[in-house]
């Protein structure tokens, strides 16, 4: 069958149909749904009753399985799931509701923030793909912004002074805003912040899209009430009803959306009915700051610095360079100092869990 996509949102989120997720794709059908996730950022698939196998064989066509280490304070002898997907249920191993005192219970609430998947890694998450196993009965709707059409609706002075703004994400942000606090000193250290570009351009089509979180909790330059300030009022016009749809579950329902042009939040839902999701995260392939050049303080060469303090004019897009790389150092050696500088691709298999 050919792959048809049908818009649902005003600016974005497509229905797509002719694709049966229990069989293998097609080389062109994978290229047609990588185009649909170019165009309308989020993809969803009714009526797809996969096996967690075939959930993962789906996702493996549009790149490599995110190692999900640092993202959940559950003890690996306490997952639920061995498949490889990310638990995103309220299930404890017992496939039971958590009580609602659990950590993990508290910790994942976070999840009803607004929030990018993986913003919290030095190379953030490309694709996430959902599975609706078991629907609970009351909420647990997900809303998804477009974040192309918030950063395409920002004034021009708005966009020239936050295009090189680089913020800092980690997992402590987010929870600490809803009071979660108490961590071991291994937590501290799988969620020390990292660095994040705060508009970003997407490498196919080019278009630059705000990313935020709810992760993010500073602003490099910035004092952190002031930096506070500015990522609220940018969340809040990112999330204005204009740029947000929101998706009623249906059982077997699939979602993939692409963290690098959106954002999304579970609503709050009855805890005490079980909630089944699960899972599949691409990997990213790039970071949107070079932080392992940053922490080797990579110069530029003495002859272009002594040709450009020796010109009256340098040129605007060598000085824009200039000036973003100068900012990652001072933010590297700010980390440092702080004993928070995290490089990138440390760690082991974990899981993570983010509706």
């Amino acid at each position: 069958m050919t792959v048809t996509i049908r818009q649902l949102g005003r600016h974005f989120f497509g229905e797509v149909s002719g694709v049966d997720l229990r069989k293998p794709l097609t080389p062109q059908e994978a290229a047609d749904i990588e185009a649909g996730m170019d165009k309308y950022a989020v993809l969803l698939f009714r009526d797809q009753d996969i096996t967690d196998e075939q959930q993962l064989i789906f996702a493996r066509n549009f790149g490599e399985r995110e190692n999900s280490r640092g993202g959940t304070v559950t003890k690996k002898e306490d997952y639920r799931l061995t498949s490889g997907l990310n638990d995103v249920s309220n299930l404890g191993k017992d496939g039971k509701p958590l009580p609602k005192d659990h950590r993990t219970h508290l910790f994942n609430l976070g999840n009803c923030l607004w929030h990018s998947d993986s913003s919290f890694r030095p190379i953030p998450a490309k694709f996430s793909l959902l599975s609706a196993r078991v629907v609970n009965p009351k909420g647990g709707n997900t809303e998804f912004a477009d974040m192309r059409a918030a950063y395409d609706a920002l004034d021009g002075e708005t966009k020239a002074e936050i295009e090189d703004m680089i913020c800092e994400h980690s997992l402590m942000y987010s929870r600490g805003s809803l009071g979660f606090l108490d961590y071991t000193e291994e937590e501290k250290q799988m969620f020390k912040p990292v660095l994040q570009r705060l508009v970003r351009t997407h490498p196919v089509h080019g278009r630059k899209s705000l990313y935020l979180s709810s992760h993010a909790g500073g602003i490099v330059g910035m004092t952190v009430p002031e930096a506070r300030v500015l990522l609220r009022d940018l969340t809040e016009h990112a999330t204005q009803p204009e740029f947000v749809y929101v998706h009623k579950w249906t059982l077997h329902d699939l979602v993939m959306w692409d963290n690098r042009q959106t954002m999304h939040r579970v609503r709050r839902y009855d805890q005490s009915q079980p909630r089944d999701m699960r899972r599949a995260t691409v990997a990213g392939t790039a970071p949107t700051v070079a932080q392992q050049a940053a922490e080797s303080e990579i110069r530029v060469s003495s002859s272009l610095q002594t040709h450009l303090a020796s010109s009256r004019r340098t040129p605007g897009p060598i000085r824009r360079v200039l000036s973003f790389k100068h900012t990652v150092v001072r933010a590297v050696r700010t980390h440092k100092r702080q004993g928070l500088w995290v490089p990138a691709f440390a760690g082991t298999t974990q899981q993570t869990a983010s509706a």
